[in-house]
């Protein structure tokens, strides 16, 4: 199409298009825009990612998951206990009715600001077959509070490690992006973390936290301005270097 149409061609990061989510907005709408240098927790169904972005085209990677994502550990502890699919905001809605502090999950080692979910994913198949062996009602019976004990383990592991990046960098400007961003306990306690510490939080609209085409526009929209573009022999990829 762009060489049909002699218009410039430009590569657009999935990633790094969440990243700038952050400056999405509707035509009128006011917007707190985050200031450089600022961090982003960056947290999908298949990335999970730290962040520090010194300007609109200039990123890097301080942390990412070293094995499954963060939204990927939702989805799949969703499908263990039954629950319908997308699985991740099914947990999200089951953990309002629970207790956080029902049942407690490892948080697996990761090195520096790296994360980890495949451990925590194991424990809690290992807890379920354990507690079924004993109840064959289980978990049915205490569903809400084996959800909110799952998302309670995952948003406090995002958080810890965004804690350390603040601490590393001093950099108190924080972004949140990506599909689960959308989770209402992580966007509950990135604002009460931020409150408690004095830092500046920034969390997109609901309609800019999942994949969608406006978070492609405004990434595209900077790499435009920079006269950022590509030839006719890119090829997606579906692991693209950040």
């Amino acid at each position: 199409m762009a060489l049909s149409l002699h218009i410039p061609l430009i590569e657009v990061n999935h990633m790094q298009a969440h990243v700038i989510a952050n400056f999405a907005h509707k035509e009128g709408e006011k917007l707190k825009k985050p200031n450089f240098p600022f961090l982003c927790l960056t947290v999908s169904g298949g990335h999970t990612q730290l962040v520090q972005v010194d300007g609109f085209l200039e990123m890097k990677i301080l942390g990412q998951t070293m094995d499954d994502a963060a939204g990927e550990a939702f989805d799949k502890v969703a499908k263990m206990l039954g629950l319908e699919y997308p699985g991740g905001p099914m947990l999200d809605k089951m953990a309002k009715n629970g207790n956080p502090l029902a049942y407690k999950f490892p948080h697996p080692h990761a090195p520096e600001l790296n994360f980890s979910f495949s451990g925590l994913k194991t424990a809690v198949l290992y807890f379920l077959q354990k507690e079924k062996h004993k109840n064959p009602h289980f978990p049915n019976d205490k569903m809400a509070d084996v959800c909110a004990s799952v998302q309670h383990t995952i948003v406090s592991i995002l958080i810890e490690k965004l804690q350390a990046a603040v601490q590393q960098t001093g950099i108190k400007e924080i972004a949140l992006a990506g599909g689960v961003s959308a989770n209402s306990l992580l966007r509950k306690t990135m604002k009460e973390i931020g409150e408690k510490y004095g830092w500046t939080v920034h969390i997109p609209s609901f309609e800019y936290c999942t994949d969608n085409a406006g978070m492609i526009a405004v990434y595209g929209y900077y790499k435009y301005l920079n006269q950022d573009f590509c030839g006719q022999e890119v090829t997606p990829l579906a692991r693209f270097p950040f």
